[in-house]
Formats: C-alpha cells, sequence, structure tokens
C-alpha cells in the first residue's frame, strides 16, 4: 500500500463516518458538566525512517503524531495522547479547536495540514470530555517539540505498520474502584504503551480503514499507571 492509498482510505472512512459509541452523551453521569474537546489525528508520510516490520500491512512510511503528556497534570498523567484539547468559543468548530491546540502543544503548522473530516464524538469520562476526533493528513511536515513541559513533555511519530503489527498488539487491564477495565493498546518504541483512549480511537480506525490484522487479544499487560 502507498501512502496515496492510505490518504485514499482515510477520506473514505471520514465520508462513512462510523458509529463507534450509540449514545456518546449517555456515557457521563446525570448532572455532569460536559467539556466539547477534539483531537487531532495526523497520519502522513513524514520522514525517511521506515516500520521495523518485516512484512508492513500498509506503507512502512506512514506515520501518526502522538504526543506524551506531563506526569503533573491532572488528567491521564503520563499517558500517550493525540494532541488537542478543550473547544474554546472563539473556535470555529473542533477542526479549528484540534489545529490550534496541536500548534500549542506540538509545534504543528496548521497550514501544512489537510484537515480531511470528523469522526463522531466519543466520550471520555474519566475528566469529563466529549471528543470530537479530527482525521488530517500531514502534507507538509516538518520538525516538531513539545511546545510546555508542564502539559506535554513529547512529541513522537509512530509508524502505523508497527502500530499494526500482531507483536506489538496486546490488551491493557485496568483494575479500578473495584472494576476492570480492558482496552485495546500498542507497544511502541523505548518500551511505551499506548492505552486508553488513544488506542481504542487507533484501533477503531485501523480496523475501519481495512489495516487491521488479526491479533491475540488474550495477550494481557497491566495499563501503566
Amino acid at each position: 500500500m502507498t501512502g496515496s492509498a492510505a490518504l485514499d482510505d482515510l477520506l473514505a472512512l471520514c465520508s462513512r463516518r462510523p458509529i463507534w459509541s450509540a449514545d456518546p452523551t449517555g456515557a457521563f453521569a446525570a448532572g455532569t458538566s460536559i467539556r466539547r474537546s477534539a483531537v487531532l489525528v495526523l497520519f502522513g508520510v513524514l520522514d525517511a525512517r521506515l516500520a521495523d516490520t518485516a512484512a508492513p500491512a500498509v506503507a512502512a512510511d506512514l506515520d501518526v503524531l502522538l504526543t506524551r503528556r506531563s506526569r503533573t497534570v491532572s488528567h491521564h498523567p503520563g499517558q500517550v495522547a493525540f494532541p488537542g484539547g478543550g473547544i474554546d468559543p472563539e473556535d470555529a468548530g473542533p477542526e479549528a479547536a484540534a489545529l490550534r491546540e496541536s500548534c500549542e502543544e506540538a509545534g504543528v503548522d496548521p497550514t501544512g495540514v489537510r484537515v480531511l473530516g470528523t469522526l463522531p464524538d466519543l466520550p471520555v469520562t474519566a475528566s469529563h470530555n466529549l471528543v470530537t476526533p479530527v482525521l488530517g493528513w500531514w502534507d507538509r511536515p516538518h520538525r516538531v517539540a513539545a511546545s510546555d513541559p508542564a502539559e506535554t513533555v513529547e512529541v513522537f511519530r509512530a509508524p502505523v505498520a508497527d502500530l499494526i503489527d500482531p507483536a506489538h498488539r496486546v490488551t491493557a487491564v485496568l483494575h479500578h474502584g473495584g472494576h476492570e477495565y480492558r482496552g485495546p493498546a500498542f507497544q511502541v518504541e523505548r518500551g511505551i504503551v499506548v492505552w486508553g483512549f488513544t488506542a481504542f480511537v487507533l484501533d477503531r480506525i485501523l480496523d475501519a480503514a481495512g489495516w487491521a490484522v488479526p491479533w491475540d487479544h488474550a495477550r494481557t499487560i497491566p495499563a501503566p499507571r
């Protein structure tokens, strides 16, 4: 698969707008003050670094942009995330908010990003956020870095083929408050684990775009704390 084929798949995904949460606002407890947010899921053929996977299911140079949150933030400390944040009143919509936040967090130049579309809202109940994933394609990639270490400590690009590789896919298990959470997770470079909301969105995109390959859901790891 080439980079242009991946772009076509993502455009088709935006057109279909698959429903991943039938009632996203219903996931919140009654009376919850819900915050509208947006994240930028930014794909592109970014640099000469190829995936390590020997037989990639997608183009070996197809990447997705991720950040790692500071351990001092109040919600989801230390977790890998997409750049993004709250939709401010002055934002024209979730697309504008995702681009603004990506610029503020990771130094992404919004003029070099092609917004492909949005996916339906998803709830993040732990932080009371209703999140709109915004799919983007990086037409003019450039060097990026964390802008505010108090919020984001790292910005990196993960080869999509390595995320798809069954050797890098596991189920993360979290026990909290007497409940057990199980969800998809990805083991990426340097021992970093992508789990939680970000892994859920990646998992759904890989499936919906037709890129996923079978993997062992019974292989588990403790969710990073």
